[in-house]
């Protein structure tokens, strides 16, 4: 038997071309495939890395701030919303200081003692009052000459004897002595006010105290919306010489009930219940005089009354127009514009400025503060 032998030449299938091609076709294939695992797989890394960070900063940003962010700001837009300038254009005038909300706009003052009469034991009699300023060197005509006035001379009530001084000279120059330390100081504080506002508006950043503080002078001066250019305009002093020829009409030079009984230097009305009825008003009416603890308070509720209320929008445009023409108030034309505060209108007016320029009053415009330390002047 033979045994036959296989030829491996023979029986060896031929390596042609179309052969190479295909492993080399197959090994491209197998590393594409690597190369899409791999990418999937750093896919699926970043994505899960992403999901983490997204779900995880707001937690890390809240840790850090409250552990390591000592000084924290807030950025300030104010300027970008500051746009009116009141570079004397009355037609922009017109768009500010429409909108209000007075409801709180009281809530730092006291106001409106219920009782009639004033318990208050510190009343100081008229004589009394005179020496004490002669103690202290205080007269009018010191401060027209040196334009100072001390407010440590701030009284809380007028004596009971105003009516009986009857040299009408000297029971003005006493009631003037009174009133104007209490309408200056509350000008000042006024006056800082707005120097600080303007600080805060020219702020890149701004502080959380200084947000907190923007937040109730808004509320003080019944602003709404933020609106800076109405603050700005409301929160504004008011001439000391047209703030005492209104007490001293309003109160007959100090002599009047509302005034004795109630503190009460500007007659300002409630319909709260907290006041004190007018002799005259018929039984139909329901409003009353305002009564104040202390003096100080009727003089705040005064101002904020002109600062705020609707009644006064023009008085308050006119002074803002003053203020941005060469920045000094002139009570003899702003007068002009307070024909709303009392029922006879345009003659009431006409009296304020009689009262002004008899007393001369304008002299008392420019008066300031008597400093007590380096500290107060450079404020002033």
């Amino acid at each position: 038997m033979v045994k036959k032998i296989r030829n491996d030449a023979i029986f060896k299938k031929p390596v042609t071309a179309k052969t190479n091609r295909s492993k080399k076709d197959l090994k491209k294939f197998s590393e594409k495939k690597n190369n899409e695992y791999k990418n999937f797989y750093k896919f699926s890394l970043a994505s899960v890395i992403l999901i983490f960070s997204f779900f995880s900063l707001p937690s890390i940003v809240e840790y850090l701030n409250n552990n390591f962010a000592k000084n924290k700001t807030i950025i300030n837009v104010s300027k970008k919303n500051f746009e009116l300038t009141l570079k004397n254009k009355k037609d922009k005038i017109k768009k500010i200081d429409e909108s209000s909300n007075l409801e709180n706009v009281y809530d730092d003052i006291e106001v409106f003692s219920s009782n009639e009469q004033n318990t208050n034991t510190s009343r100081l009699s008229a004589s009394t009052i005179e020496q004490l300023f002669q103690d202290t060197d205080y007269s009018l005509k010191k401060v027209k000459k040196t334009k100072l006035v001390n407010i440590g001379n701030n009284l809380d009530h007028l004596p009971k004897e105003m009516k009986s001084i009857e040299n009408v000279k000297k029971r003005k120059n006493l009631f003037i002595q009174i009133v104007l330390p209490l309408i200056i100081e509350e000008n000042i504080k006024i006056k800082l006010d707005r120097k600080k506002l303007f600080v805060i508006l020219n702020k890149n950043n701004n502080s959380k105290s200084d947000i907190e503080w923007l937040k109730n002078k808004f509320k003080q001066y019944g602003v709404v919306k933020n609106d800076f250019s109405t603050l700005k305009v409301r929160m504004d002093e008011i001439p000391v010489s047209l703030a005492i020829a209104q007490a001293a009409k309003e109160t007959g030079w100090g002599t009047s009930r509302f005034a004795q009984k109630g503190n009460a230097l500007f007659g300002q009305w409630t319909w709260s219940g907290d006041g004190i009825k007018p002799a005259a008003a018929d039984s139909n009416s329901k409003h009353k005089v305002a009564s104040f603890k202390v003096l100080k308070a009727s003089v705040k509720a005064y101002q904020r009354n002109l600062n705020t209320h609707s009644s006064y929008k023009k008085f308050r445009k006119e002074r803002a127009i003053q203020r941005d023409n060469d920045g000094k108030l002139n009570s003899l034309e702003l007068v002009k514009y307070l024909d709303k505060y009392a029922e006879t209108g345009i003659e009431y007016t006409k009296i304020l400025s009689i009262i002004i320029k008899q007393n001369s009053l304008t002299e008392f415009d420019d008066v300031k503060i008597l400093p007590t330390s380096k500290k107060l002047k450079n404020l002033i």
